[in-house]
């Protein structure tokens, strides 16, 4: 982290994977072939985590290929498909429309085929297992893991193409089956030591994006409005976590993208989707990103409760410049004041309950970010120097 609580602060890990080490050299090899590439790659940014004195350890999702990983296609009744039809999109979505405009198609997507439920085996498990061999035992509840979010294969699809009508009614029911299956991933982990977790999710963040939600409106498929659709996905991700123990962490990031040359998806301030995002989504941390005036001013953390923590993703990891530490001080000051006010606290126990970080993950597609490994660990530098000067002696 950097800052209190919630774990390490990247807003996403994944970061690492692709810009940082190269993915495009190794994506036609076999897994047999890839796998000591990979051990190499984590060992080294376990390593690097380490140096630079972050408390929360991520493995860099190096062995994923995008960053919602392989949940998704290992539930039964879910199947990967190779260039989906373009007809299922809503082509509003941030970034689906992204893809479009510049010239590409998504190349594969996961769609329900039948009832959906959890084979028992999880595909995140061995990223857990594998950091353990990393980490000192007295370490293990550091491993921070990041999980596909629960409904980012359902805002993608055209009302009604998510699932086949056969199969399931109506939302209720397939988001019903969709957070059991969360509910035995994360009953899994938790017997497996993890005690933190961070749901990456785009789509929440795209609720701000005013493109969106006018595309909302004039789409006459949707049989619910924007602001019911965020409703039930509320709904969705407090039924996904609703039996994780009270020392498992569960925070959420709300990404606004990262695609081909540091390009984002979505902008919007978080004024729209504050009071349901930070009040009624039982999570402990929000992982917002406020590198540019694309997210907005701080003033909706005035929403926050006492009892929940934010992470200022203030430091962009899209660029290699560096920002000014000063100035980025003072921002987290200044979200500070806001905070407090809204719970009526001093600036030091809100500071208590805040972190800083990058934005994002350093990339998320093979093409990456425009920066380099040396680059993100400059920034990586700063984020703790940061950390130091505003919270001393604190993880």
């Amino acid at each position: 982290m950097a800052g209190r609580r919630g774990g390490w602060g990247f807003s996403r890990p994944k970061s690492v994977k692709t810009q940082a080490m190269g993915f495009r050299q190794v994506v036609g090899k076999s897994e047999a072939e890839l796998k000591p590439l990979e051990d190499k790659a984590i060992t080294d940014i376990v390593k690097a985590q380490l140096d630079l004195g972050f408390r929360g350890i991520s493995d860099g999702e190096y062995r994923r290929h995008m960053f919602w990983g392989t949940f998704f296609p290992n539930l039964d009744g879910m199947e990967e498909i190779q260039n989906p039809p373009i007809e299922t999109f809503r082509m509003y979505v941030p970034d689906i429309a992204a893809f479009m405009e510049t010239g590409h198609k998504p190349g594969e997507s996961v769609y329900c085929v039948g009832k959906i439920s959890h084979n028992g085996k999880s595909t995140y498990i061995n990223q857990v297992e594998y950091l353990k061999t990393l980490l000192p035992k007295e370490r293990w509840g550091d491993i921070k893991l990041t999980l596909a979010a629960p409904n980012w294969y359902h805002l993608r699809y055209i009302d009604g193409k998510a699932y086949p009508k056969e199969v399931y009614k109506n939302d209720k029911e397939y988001f019903a089956d969709i957070a059991k299956a969360y509910q035995v991933e994360l009953d899994i982990l938790y017997k497996a030591g993890l005690r933190n977790v961070q749901f990456d999710d785009p789509n929440l963040a795209y609720f701000c994006s005013e493109k969106m939600v006018e595309g909302w409106k004039k789409d006459s498929n949707n049989t619910v409005t924007v602001d019911e659709q965020l409703d039930l996905y509320i709904e969705l991700y407090n039924d996904c976590i609703s039996k994780v123990p009270a020392d498992m962490h569960v925070g959420v990031h709300l990404c606004r993208g990262n695609f081909v040359n540091s390009r984002h998806f979505s902008e919007g301030g978080y004024d729209r989707i504050a009071t349901k995002l930070f009040t009624k989504l039982n999570v402990n941390t929000y992982y917002l990103e406020y590198d540019t005036p694309r997210a907005g001013g701080f003033e909706p953390l005035q929403n926050l409760p006492k009892d929940k923590n934010v992470i200022l993703g203030v430091i962009t990891s899209k660029f290699p410049e560096l920002e000014d530490k000063e100035k980025m001080k003072e921002r987290i000051y200044q979200a500070a004041d806001i905070v407090a006010k809204g719970s009526g606290e001093s600036r030091e126990e809100a500071l208590k309950r805040m972190g800083v970080s990058p934005q994002c993950g350093f990339a998320s597609h093979a093409e990456g970010n425009l920066i380099d490994i040396d680059g993100m660990k400059k920034k990586l530098a700063l984020v703790r120097q940061i950390a130091d000067e505003v919270w001393p002696g604190e993880p």
